[in-house]
């Protein structure tokens, strides 16, 4: 039996991301799960599980702002920006004060421009850089623009600057700290780093690996699942007959007008929409194509088990 949903897992620092898709998946015993937004080996926090048609979702729920708390060491530069890492360049940090601190963070704040760290996933002819760096290769990456919607400073303890950051999708923390530490000509690298929210998904009520263990054993893992469409609550909804959903099954563009608060939304093209059966189970998610308000279907989701579709029962009649 296949089982749909989100489970807010909790990765431990020193496991991979697929350490903890590969504990769930042993302890489901499903076949289809995945995980989004990694971290880092080094890193700890929020790590949503998704598992059947969850998985499908996983692109938009990687888009969701995240949640950082990092700890930054001024004085020490590494190779793979982080605590991990060998150290490449050391300077002394004493004469950073706490002003010119806030002053340096301030210039990241808003969009800017990163470029990815070598030891990372991303990856160049096929091939993921973290395996260049560690063949001692330097590959040309282009700066790539990211938003930090929010940086602040909570603490500074010399040589530890302790950092609250929220930002977008493709931000990498480790960069921030190395670029910050460039910024104040010490140099820096993260010491370390927990995620404490990824959208919908707090750190609050994240389950470590011994909490995923227990809820297996005792069967109540899938009181913990939320549904699949729990990610896409701010996107506007409509809720479709059963011809439309026959239409949507098959591919179909549909002729709809969301409202919102019974007033017609003011929609741009690729504006995504979530559509519900009259049963109220999510059928697709749609895509705004402009027009006579002509909606795409974008990915279409199986009914629950035992349920009838508008397919089936246009094929009934």
């Amino acid at each position: 039996m296949t089982i749909d949903g989100i489970l807010n897992a909790r990765k431990p620092r020193g496991w991979s991301s697929f350490d903890v898709v590969a504990l769930v998946r042993r302890l489901s015993r499903q076949r289809r799960v995945g995980h989004a937004g990694t971290l880092d080996p080094a890193a700890e926090g929020v790590l949503p599980i998704c598992l059947g048609q969850a998985t499908r979702i996983v692109e938009y729920l990687v888009d969701a702002p995240k949640t950082y708390r990092a700890q930054v060491r001024l004085g020490a530069t590494t190779d793979t920006y982080d605590a991990w890492g060998t150290v490449v360049a050391t300077a002394d940090p004493s004469g950073v004060t706490e002003a010119a601190l806030r002053e340096a963070l301030s210039a990241f704040a808003g969009e800017i421009q990163q470029v990815p760290p070598m030891y990372s996933a991303l990856k160049h002819r096929g091939v993921p850089l973290y395996r260049y760096a560690r063949a001692g290769e330097t590959v040309e990456r282009q700066p790539r623009r990211v938003l930090i919607h929010r940086l602040e400073l909570l603490a500074f303890e010399p040589p530890l600057a302790s950092i609250e950051v929220e930002c977008g999708r493709g931000a990498y923390i480790r960069t921030l700290a190395h670029d910050l530490g460039q910024g104040l000509g010490c140099g820096a690298h993260l010491e370390t780093l927990l995620r404490t929210r990824l959208g919908a998904f707090s750190l609050d009520t994240a389950l470590e690996p011994g909490a995923l263990r227990e809820a297996f054993r005792s069967d109540t893992w899938p009181d913990l699942l939320l549904p699949i469409d729990s990610v896409l609550l701010d996107w506007p909804a409509a809720i479709i007959g059963e011809g439309s959903e026959r239409l949507t099954r098959q591919g179909r563009h549909l002729a709809l007008a969301p409202t919102e608060a019974g007033r017609r939304m003011n929609l741009r093209r690729g504006a995504p929409c979530r559509a519900y059966s009259l049963e109220g189970f999510l059928v697709a998610i749609l895509r705004y194509e402009g027009g006579r308000s002509l909606w795409r279907p974008e990915k279409v989701f199986a009914a629950p088990e035992g349920v009838k579709t508008g397919e089936s029962l246009s094929e009934s009649a």
